[in-house]
């Protein structure tokens, strides 16, 4: 098992499957991309790129994005509090994803990946 995997699989519930549906998620969407251990938490890559990062911290589970700069799909979903560029969607609980705007997001994403981390 990669240290990405032990990660999620290490959490405590609910996070654990709120972890394991998110990654289920983003491998179905956008098979394209690779979960590393980077930063000791799973990012996820395209090529040599980050592209986005799941993160448990404080009673929440982030996917924050690396250019989320340029993003502009449901930028009202999105959190940026204490933040001056990354952005994220977060949830506390599994029954907060909602799969379809995450795929939105995702793809949102993926159109501006070759851009820059800043604006």
């Amino acid at each position: 098992m990669n240290p990405a995997e032990a990660y999620i699989l290490d959490q405590d519930e609910p996070f654990r499957s709120i972890l394991l549906n998110l990654q289920a998620v983003i491998e179905r969407t956008l098979p394209e991309l690779t979960m590393i251990f980077k930063y000791r938490i799973p990012f996820y890559y395209y090529e040599k790129t980050p592209f986005c990062y799941l993160n448990q911290s404080k009673g929440y589970v982030d996917v924050g994005f690396w250019h989320s700069a340029h993003m502009t799909v449901h930028p009202d979903k999105m959190v940026t509090k204490n933040r001056k560029i990354m952005k994220s969607l977060r949830y506390f609980t599994l029954e907060e994803i909602e799969e379809t705007i995450l795929i939105e997001v995702l793809h949102d994403a993926y159109s501006v990946k070759d851009k820059g981390f800043w604006k």
